[in-house]
């Protein structure tokens, strides 16, 4: 059993030994082959070195006159600081945990705190439709890229327009490219213009709300103070009641005195009857200044009597009156006070609420201002004719192998018989669309010389283009 056992070892291990002796063999032999089929190759392009280098020398021209022909594109770049947050705990904890370096603990820390900064909001924004329509109305952008439709110029501008944030720093990079480098640098500032604008227009803060429900206030309030002052002013025009206390206590003080006057006239009237006769000239006049006095008091004192209350033209309100008059102005007075009063306090509190709105509303802070560029950002010449050449190299590279296979192929092969025949038909058909389209472009040129010689005809690109399909067809 164990000669045996041996002798199945054995045998296994020499298998063994030449399986493996037969597998380096192999792989031996197809490094070999691998290795000649590349000389092989490689001597194929070395035959055809000339093409290989006029196609070179003619990619490099092509190359250089491309990237010499393409326009040139400045960019215009402005950062802005990361905006603030709430200055609560938790932003507090996030803003110490990003000083020490630990940006992605602080982002972190703000998710689970629920403290997010406002830097998407701006890159948001900044990326919004009323933004892009604003600067596209402003620079006129439709006409500069060539736009028939709103559409297709806002996705030129979104092609043109870089606007990133850094999440470490949290500091917005806006980046605009554009064939003048004035406008370049206009539209990057105007996008920081849009931002503080739109920031400032959409806040949604308690403070901007106190603020808009003063403004109402406001209008309101000064509404109904206007028309208790018109009222006001009117009343004391009319009744010429300037101030009725200080008017009722003047005309108290000065019926008193003609009361005293005309009392002391009559006693030296009643002395001097008893002396003279009633046509001494003493007696006439102390008479008249009595009767004067007495007409006084009456003006100051007033009637009660209809037609002379109608009838009376005094400057004054006479004292009957005043009473009268004292409510209405007393009413009349204190509704503007009050008026007043309200009004300067929601003044004070609008004033209070713009203060904090502004300090809630988060501030547009410029890091960098846009600057027109000097140096062009593209295109990049040197690539440009390094990158078109390497490719029109490979191109030449890949025809000549693929020549040097087609020609290895049988004439008869059924396979190079369809690929002749599918070539001839698509030549065919390609010279066919040739000549019907340059024969469809001379007759649209001629159309169109013919209808600008018409005295009176129509210029523009729709009703040539109209006349021009109506004369085809």
């Amino acid at each position: 059993m164990n000669v045996n056992g041996n002798e199945v070892v054995r045998v296994a291990r020499e298998s063994g030994a030449e399986n493996g002796y037969a597998r380096r063999v192999n792989a031996a032999s197809r490094a070999r082959l691998m290795r000649e089929e590349r000389i092989a190759r490689a001597r194929v392009v070395w035959e055809n070195r000339r093409t290989l280098a006029w196609s070179t020398l003619c990619g490099f021209v092509l190359s250089i006159l491309v990237a010499l022909i393409l326009p040139k594109g400045f960019e215009a770049t402005a950062k802005l600081m990361p905006p603030e947050s709430g200055s609560s705990g938790g932003a507090a904890l996030v803003a110490a945990l990003a000083s020490r370096g630990t940006g992605m603990l602080g982002g972190m820390a703000g998710d689970l705190l629920g403290v997010k900064g406002n830097g998407p909001v701006f890159v948001e924004i900044l990326e919004s439709r009323t933004v892009a329509d604003r600067l596209i109305e402003e620079f006129q952008l439709s006409k500069e890229y060539r736009t028939t439709k709103i559409e297709y110029t806002r996705k030129q501008l979104e092609a043109h327009t870089k606007i990133t944030e850094d999440r470490k720093s949290g500091v917005i990079t806006i980046t605009v490219t554009d064939r003048e480098p004035y406008r370049a640098a206009a539209m990057a500032q105007a996008f920081v213009g849009e931002l503080d604008r739109l920031v400032s227009q959409l806040s949604t803060s308690s403070a901007r709300r106190e603020r808009i429900f003063l403004e109402e206030r406001l209008t309101t309030v000064k509404s109904d103070l206007d028309d208790a002052a018109t009222k006001f002013s009117e009343f004391a025009s009319k009744n010429t009641a300037i101030d009725i206390p200080a008017q009722g206590k003047a005309m108290v003080e000065a019926a008193a005195v003609l009361q005293g006057q005309l009392i002391a006239a009559e006693a030296e009237a009643s002395g001097l009857e008893k002396i003279y006769t009633v046509n001494n000239v003493r007696v006439k006049a102390l008479q008249a200044r009595i009767g004067e006095l007495r007409q006084q008091l009456q003006k100051l004192g007033g009637s009660t009597s209809p037609a002379e209350v109608r009838n009376d033209n005094s400057l004054y309100p006479s004292i009957r009156k005043l009473p009268l008059l004292g409510v209405t102005y007393a009413d009349l007075y204190r509704r503007t006070r009050i008026e007043e009063t309200v009004y300067e306090l929601l003044t004070q509190q609008y004033e209070l609420a713009k203060v904090q709105e502004a300090k809630e509303i988060p501030n547009v802070k410029v890091l960098d201002g846009a600057v027109v560029p000097s140096v062009k950002s593209s295109p990049h010449r040197v690539v440009l004719t390094l990158c078109g050449t390497a490719l029109v190299i490979c191109g030449t590279v890949a025809w000549i192998l693929l020549r040097k296979k087609w020609a290895e192929i049988d004439p008869t092969d059924p396979g190079r018989l369809l690929a002749e025949e599918m070539a001839k038909s698509v030549a065919i058909t390609a010279r066919r669309f040739a000549v019907v389209g340059a024969a469809m472009f001379g007759v649209v040129l001629g159309v169109s010389r013919n209808w600008r010689s018409v005295p009176g005809a129509p210029t523009g690109k729709c009703d040539v283009a109209s006349n021009i399909t109506s004369t085809s067809l």
